[in-house]
């Protein structure tokens, strides 16, 4: 009898259903509210060995859009592997709302992944948002697994000036409540926000993003992320290729 020979791909990264997302804005705001109080601020960030960034690009002139999701050794730095997905956005465009918007494409690219990431950097808010509840809180409780957001830009809240110097940062506030840093990666460059998407502290957030920056704004698993939804080819470190497992009969 002839041997047969099946590959196997063992999906390591696994999504919780929390909700159904076929649901309306005001459901969307219902969720967010019920669920950021599920929201860990503990840090559960140890034995880093995996560092992943998470971005997705614009729609397309035919409202195709690409999530990247990139894994990286740690402290190396090396990029072990690339997985992106493509679809249509099936939420509109609703500031605060993003999420569910973006996250079914960034679930679907990081379902693909073989190397179970320690830690995910997310290109949008964790808590630093109106209802506490941004694409990095999301994502952190989908996939049970610490997040932090890593925004360009402030969704809501305000901090005092910064001074111009690598590492500085600055607490960002709102309402009183502090939900994030604005955070000085590079000299001469605009700051970035962080703050917890979830199983990560605040202070855990700050050093991990900066152990992460090389000489450019972003850390690199937010920049290579960027670069792999824009379509952009990315050298893979090998060693850690994806793994198949052979079966026979």
């Amino acid at each position: 009898m002839p041997i047969r020979y099946i590959a196997i791909i063992i999906r390591v990264v696994k999504v919780h259903q929390l909700h159904s997302w076929q649901i309306s804005i005001a459901q969307a705001q219902q969720i967010q509210q019920k669920l950021a109080s599920q929201v860990s601020k503990e840090s559960e960030v140890v034995n880093l060995r995996f560092i992943a960034g998470a971005d997705i690009s614009a729609p397309d002139s035919k409202g195709i859009a690409r999530a990247a999701v990139v894994v990286l050794s740690y402290p190396e730095l090396n990029v072990i592997e690339v997985k992106t997905a493509e679809d249509k956005l099936n939420f509109p465009y609703i500031p605060g709302l993003l999420s569910f918007r973006e996250s079914p494409l960034v679930l679907a690219a990081c379902e693909k992944l073989s190397t179970n990431p320690d830690l995910l950097l997310i290109d949008g808010q964790g808590i630093a948002h109106p209802r506490r509840f941004g694409l990095a809180a999301h994502l952190g409780l989908l996939l049970d697994t610490p997040t932090i957001g890593c925004a360009k830009s402030r969704l809501c809240g305000t901090h005092k000036p910064l001074i111009n110097e690598a590492g500085a940062y600055t607490e960002l506030t709102d309402n009183g409540e502090i939900i994030g840093v604005a955070l000085r990666t590079k000299v001469d460059v605009n700051p970035i926000y962080i703050s917890i998407g979830h199983k990560v502290d605040l202070p855990t957030a700050i050093h991990c993003v900066m152990e992460c920056c090389h000489d450019h704004r972003l850390p690199e698993p937010s920049r290579l992320a960027h670069l792999a939804a824009g379509g952009k080819a990315l050298p893979v470190h090998h060693s850690y290729s994806q793994r198949l497992f052979d079966s026979s009969f």
